[in-house]
């Protein structure tokens, strides 16, 4: 940091170490459920919820220790949002979302801009899409942005917008971040499933953002804090949707549990089923074999950012392939749990609520059959000559520079 910088951290306790923030995480469950239904009908997490995450420490999870955040390594990022996600699907994934925007723009922003952002009482909460690239332009020691972005969730909870772009003439994509108030919302979040996510679109049109408000989407090394800024954002990205995976997952099955224990509706007819017992025990199987699928993973690659390696080819396969495994582990659960609850899972609840908001997850792009395909590509040894940028293969000799 530079000389005289002011943070969070230098006027509050010492931030809530990973355990820590596990802990609160798991207690923020009955308040995040209790307010569940109020989220979706607003388009946006309640106010209890918001003020609840900021005053826990939820949205530092991956802010540096240095600005007073957790700096929380990989397997205990997929609890925490595991945490959040069993409570509510809408509130696990704005935490992962502003998250990841929150935490890579501590790591990789220059001290300016990060001065400005992590000086206040509270995290700045920021949100946007960092994958569809708008159109930056060279100006006056910054650059002028326009374009428009779908899918921006929590950005109704966010005071400001990070968003992708490609810089004129050099065809680098660069992350800007810049106040809300820039862009222009667009209100048209009407959707089946994640509806407290309030992730709409927006446009932004020559929008000025300085230099030091922008840093290249490749960097995979932080100005500041430890290891953890080794993953890159596209590693943080699949962190993000695997936890919120784990936590849906998780629920679906204690719902039904629960329903069965209750002997109502039609699992009183099933619970003496044989055939129902071992579906129950098949789908408990497949969706903890995916979760300790991606516990491995991520274990083994925390093991080598913490020896200042790079991830090699190996696991940035199986970091993808462990997420998309565990997702449709997951979608599976929901199928299930709705068929055996019958009209339960049919009438308005919880139940009805996670199995839409399961499939409105399964439609993200880190779960498409391509990625799939590319696991199994280079699985087999058929991509020697390929390397992973973002969510394709590429020739290895196309491949832009990491920083």
């Amino acid at each position: 940091m530079t000389e005289g910088t002011t943070t969070t951290a230098d006027r509050g306790a010492a931030p809530p170490s990973p355990d820590e923030l596990l802990e609160r995480a798991r207690g923020l469950q009955p308040l995040i459920d209790r307010h569940a239904d109020e989220g979706e009908a607003r388009g946006k997490l309640a106010d209890e919820v918001d003020d609840a995450l900021h005053e826990q420490g939820i949205f530092g999870m991956w802010v540096p220790r240095e600005l007073g955040g957790s700096e929380v390594p990989p397997t205990k990022s997929l609890e925490v949002l595991e945490a959040i996600a069993y409570a509510d699907a809408s509130a696990g994934w704005v935490v992962m979302a502003a998250s990841l925007a929150i935490g890579t723009g501590a790591g990789y922003l220059p001290d300016q801009a990060v001065q400005q952002l992590f000086g206040g009482e509270r995290f700045p909460v920021i949100a946007g899409q960092g994958t569809r690239a708008g159109t930056a332009v060279a100006h006056d020691g910054g650059f002028l942005v326009s374009g428009s972005w779908n899918f921006a969730s929590g950005i109704k909870h966010a005071g400001w917008i990070h968003t992708a772009a490609m810089i004129e003439g050099t065809q680098e994509v660069r992350i800007f971040v810049l106040p809300v108030e820039k862009a222009t919302l667009i209100e048209n979040w009407d959707v089946m499933g994640l509806r407290g996510t309030g992730s709409i679109d927006y446009t932004i049109d020559q929008v000025y953002v300085p230099d030091e408000f922008t840093h290249f989407s490749t960097l995979q090394k932080g100005l500041r804090g430890g290891s953890l800024y080794n993953l890159g954002i596209i590693n943080f990205a699949h962190i993000c949707h695997a936890g919120w995976a784990l936590g849906v997952g998780r629920r679906m099955l204690d719902e039904l549990r629960d329903l069965a224990q209750a002997r109502t509706g039609r699992l009183a007819g099933l619970i003496d089923s044989d055939s129902f017992l071992g579906e129950f025990a098949q789908a408990e199987a497949r969706f903890r074999a995916a979760r300790a699928f991606e516990l491995e993973t991520w274990a083994d690659v925390e093991q080598t950012i913490q020896r200042d390696e790079p991830m090699t080819q190996r696991q940035e396969t199986l970091v993808r392939l462990a997420l998309n495994h565990v997702t449709w582990a997951a979608h599976d659960v929901a199928i299930f749990v709705y068929k055996s609850a019958g009209t339960t899972a049919l009438r308005r609840g919880t139940i009805q609520r996670f199995f839409r908001d399961m499939h409105g997850g399964t439609q993200h792009l880190t779960s498409s059959p391509p990625i799939l395909w590319n696991c199994g590509r280079e699985l087999l040894g058929l991509a020697t000559d390929k390397v992973w940028f973002f969510e394709d293969l590429i020739d290895a000799d196309k491949a832009p520079a990491t920083r």
